[in-house]
């Protein structure tokens, strides 16, 4: 695994147990493990997002991904009452997790919680316009009076990060995951793929 395929922002807790059980099934199975949540939805949801490492999923891979990581959930039982699991893509206004997420969605508006005070503040808006191998560069999208324009964020620091939802965007990711799809069509013999599948999809159990 690479410095940019490795989960720089993971779980806590109860959340980073299950990770742990279910990432290395995730990953054997040809996926990515995006982020864990435990929510009291329905009483209570285990929330699983993964992706391909192309960045697509489909409805059948979120069934494949539910279908891999139940047994193993069963036998280590990290959840000590009964709850409802829910595989997932990201979807377009996605969680970033990865230096690969940054670089591959430098220049789009996201929104960003630190675990810590980072020049004052731990909230911050604005657009990745630099990663490197220790954090990333924001330009604020409104910085207040007497902030920088840009700050830069250690990757150690950062608790939360997810896009923000702009026209721009869901063009991009209409884009980067229509060029996918065809490249994973290709590469399968030529499989015809729809140009307007959605992107964002979603598999409950």
């Amino acid at each position: 695994m690479t410095a940019a395929d490795k989960r720089i922002v993971t779980e806590e807790g109860l959340e980073a147990r299950v990770a742990a059980i279910i990432e290395p099934v995730i990953e054997q199975l040809g996926y990515r493990l995006v982020r864990v949540r435990v929510s009291g939805l329905n009483g209570m949801t285990l929330q699983i997002m993964a992706e391909r490492p192309d960045g697509t999923m489909t409805v059948e891979d979120c069934e494949a991904v539910s279908r891999g990581i139940s047994p193993v959930l069963d036998v280590d039982d990290p959840i000590d009452k009964a709850y409802h699991l829910e595989v997932s893509s990201p979807g377009i206004d996605r969680p970033l997790v990865r230096r690969g997420d940054f670089e591959a969605w430098t220049g789009h508006l996201m929104k960003l919680e630190t675990n810590r005070l980072v020049e004052g503040r731990k909230r911050y808006r604005g657009k990745v316009v630099g990663v490197s191998d220790d954090g990333i560069r924001i330009d604020r999208d409104q910085p207040g009076y007497g902030e920088a324009a840009s700050v830069d964020i250690p990757f150690e620091a950062i608790g939360e990060a997810r896009l923000i939802l702009t026209d721009d965007l869901i063009d991009a990711a209409l884009k980067a995951d229509k060029a996918a799809r065809r490249a994973r069509a290709a590469a399968d013999g030529g499989e015809t793929v729809d140009p307007d599948e959605a992107p964002e999809q979603d598999a409950s159990t």
